[in-house]
């Protein structure tokens, strides 16, 4: 799956794309129009606006890489550019103030991708225990180092205003959420329950948090959470979302379906949540854009195409929504990043 979503490429690697033959036309979407695809073929994921609005920065494993690098274009699909080393393995790239740009990578263990895992004992998720940040200029110079805890550092982004970062982190010997300045100082953690807790957005007013997260609560479910996360593993079949203040306080569970709820991300309005989830599809296969209240109630679904349909981030004024999806794929598993108008 990403962001830890270490990428997308990682969450489909056992997801079974559905048969074009078995496929259905997707039903109206009326929240979008006059979507447009971006990118054209491969795995393409993640992309997220600048502060400017006028760039995306995004995942691919485009030739001639063999996992996700960074990539930054333009909002219309033009002018992509590779930005992050080459080297090892990256996720989650996000826009930081002055056209700099951050992300997670692996690059310092070494140039070669790092294994995949194996899933003989079920569908797991890699923690690379060489994930770094870096930070880098918009062409991908002056790289800098931000994290040097040992151990797990990625699922990076960044407050609207530009003043902090917040982040997943194993260097206390859990998966857990912590904040920081954008040159990496006052590191502040803000959740201690046992579990994987990942993947944040600030609202647009940096007031508060909105998260995925499991914690296991009876013994042989955290046994085993435990035991994986020593083989730098773990479980993604139960996420649900959550919400927080910016200090870690007022934590709050928004959906409670025992399925794989992911990638959420505030809507402008500060009032509601969009996320990805296959809460709908009992073959857990197919992923799509669900609204949510952040009080939990009025659940509404967005996207309807027989695909998967993650990452999604709203312009700031909410008027663009940009996505990731397996729609119009010319070989299975295909993702591509689309941009569609936002109808409300």
């Amino acid at each position: 799956m990403r962001a830890f979503l270490l990428s997308l490429p990682l969450l489909l690697s056992s997801w079974t794309p559905v048969p074009t033959s078995e496929r259905q036309a997707p039903q109206e979407e009326p929240h979008l129009a006059n979507i447009q695809q971006l990118t054209d073929g491969g795995e393409n994921a993640e992309a997220y606006f600048s502060l400017e609005e006028d760039r995306l920065i995004f995942q691919s494993n485009r030739p001639p890489y063999a996992c996700d690098q960074i990539f930054t274009m333009k909002v219309d699909g033009s002018d992509v550019k590779h930005v992050s080393t080459g080297k090892g393995r990256t996720t989650c790239g996000y826009f930081l103030p002055g056209r700099k740009i951050l992300y997670a990578s692996t690059h310092l263990a070494g140039d070669a991708c790092p294994p995949r895992p194996s899933f003989e004992r079920g569908y797991v998720w890699p923690v690379y225990q060489s994930y770094d940040l870096f930070t880098a200029s918009l062409d991908g110079g002056d790289i800098q180092r931000l994290t040097s805890a040992p151990g797990y550092d990625a699922e990076a982004t960044v407050s609207l205003d530009g003043s902090r970062i917040v982040f997943t982190s194993v260097r206390d010997g859990d998966l857990e959420l912590y904040t920081m300045k954008v040159d990496g100082s006052e590191v502040r953690r803000l959740t201690f329950d046992k579990g994987y807790d990942g993947g944040a957005f600030f609202s647009a007013d940096g007031a508060r948090i909105v998260y995925r997260a499991h914690h296991p609560r009876e013994d042989d479910a955290l046994s085993r959470y435990q035991t994986l996360l020593e083989q730098g593993l773990i479980e993604p079949s139960v996420l649900e979302i959550f919400v927080m203040d910016a200090d870690g306080s007022n934590k709050r569970q928004i959906t409670a379906n025992g399925a794989a709820n992911f990638c959420p991300f505030f809507h402008p309005d500060g009032e509601r949540i969009i996320f990805s989830s296959n809460m709908d599809d009992p073959s857990g296969r197919n992923f799509d854009l669900y609204l949510i209240r952040t009080d939990g109630t009025g659940l509404e679904r967005v996207t309807t195409d027989p695909s998967f349909d993650g990452f999604p981030m709203f312009s700031r004024d909410g008027r663009k929504l940009v996505f990731a999806s397996n729609r119009h794929a010319s070989e299975p598993g295909e993702t591509n990043i689309f941009i569609a108008d936002w109808i409300h």
